[in-house]
């Protein structure tokens, strides 16, 4: 029988601000979650989607009404008795890690995905003055990335893309414009950044807002990350991104990320696999899925002032398994 052994919430202070459309962060708040079958323990992690009013107290006091219920818990029934979101994702992946550890068999294999290799991993460019995202780029190249995801927000952005590309002008670039090209031409903002060495344009427009982009003959495609949580989300995003973001806090657990994988492909979109802000206890699930997976943004771990002991290693643009 498992049963929850503890959900807590955990303050992590960031290297630097970590800063959006939405506003700027210096530090973040995780739920922590333990299961146990009363031999082993398995550890689970998630990051509150504050953008969709959750909070990491929130998420403790949800795992707990869970736990508390007289149903088993499982990751089959967390799909039916859990909303998406953070909350279940810790108890998801803490369920997956008392599996692994339980059963002696690593996660990947688990999950019948690929057997673990170093990946090539985008690195964030916080939102700034075009002068600062340009000699942070600068920065990023000189450690070693090679793929930047550069934050906008519908203000001055070319100027700002234009200023990473003279900071790393080898770099390729993801543009995220975290909901915030609205108001503005989206098409000739598409053309625009092609120039720079953008190969994908990150959620353009507001979450309900989709349609927008269905005319769009754009160069460069566009990837729905608010606009897509789970599978169910794919129909209304068809036809207006070509590109996925799947992050397990949105889908609330790697058990129905995996279904958006494989939904999200049999609908010939292609994927990114990326976290909200996290530590490498956060990112494993995602970086055993983003073994599939076309673009891959897991430097979260790499914005933290420390994480976790025995974490991942990112050297030469890449994230590194622990050892």
């Amino acid at each position: 029988m498992i049963t929850l052994k503890s959900a807590t919430v955990e303050r992590w202070t960031l290297d630097n601000a970590f800063t959006i459309a939405r506003g700027s962060k210096t530090d973040v708040d995780l739920v922590v979650c333990e299961v146990t079958d009363g031999t082993h323990i398995g550890r689970g992690e998630g990051t509150p989607i504050y953008y969709e009013g959750e909070t990491a107290e929130l998420c403790v006091e949800a795992i707990e009404m869970r736990t508390k219920q007289n149903r088993p818990i499982s990751r089959e029934d967390l799909l039916e008795s859990m909303m998406e979101g953070a909350a279940r994702n810790a108890l998801d992946s803490a369920l997956w890690d008392l599996e692994s550890k339980a059963s002696g068999k690593p996660l990947w294999q688990l999950a019948g995905l690929p057997e673990p290799k170093p990946l090539v991993t985008a690195f964030t460019i916080s939102l700034g003055e075009p002068e600062q995202m340009q000699a942070d780029a600068a920065k990023a190249v000189e450690a070693g990335y090679q793929l930047l995801k550069v934050k906008l927000n519908g203000e001055n952005d070319m100027a700002r893309l234009a200023a990473v590309h003279a900071g790393a002008p080898g770099a390729r670039i993801i543009a995220d414009a975290n909901e915030s090209w609205d108001e503005i031409d989206i098409l000739s903002m598409a053309i625009g950044t092609a120039q720079y060495g953008v190969e994908l344009i990150e959620q353009p427009v507001s979450a309900g807002f989709e349609d927008e982009l269905m005319a769009v003959e754009t160069p460069v495609p566009f990837c729905a990350d608010e606009s897509c949580h789970t599978s169910e989300d794919l129909d209304r995003v068809e036809g207006c991104f070509g590109v996925v973001n799947i992050k397990l806090d949105k889908t609330g657990g790697l058990t129905e990320a995996l279904n958006l994988m494989e939904k999200a492909r049999m609908r010939d979109l292609k994927t990114m696999v990326g976290t909200m802000l996290c530590t490498s206890l956060g990112a494993a699930p995602a970086f055993a899925l983003a073994q599939k997976a076309d673009w891959v943004d897991l430097d979260a771990p790499a914005l933290l002032k420390k994480d976790r002991e025995g974490g991942f290693t990112y050297s030469g643009g890449m994230i590194h398994p622990p050892a």
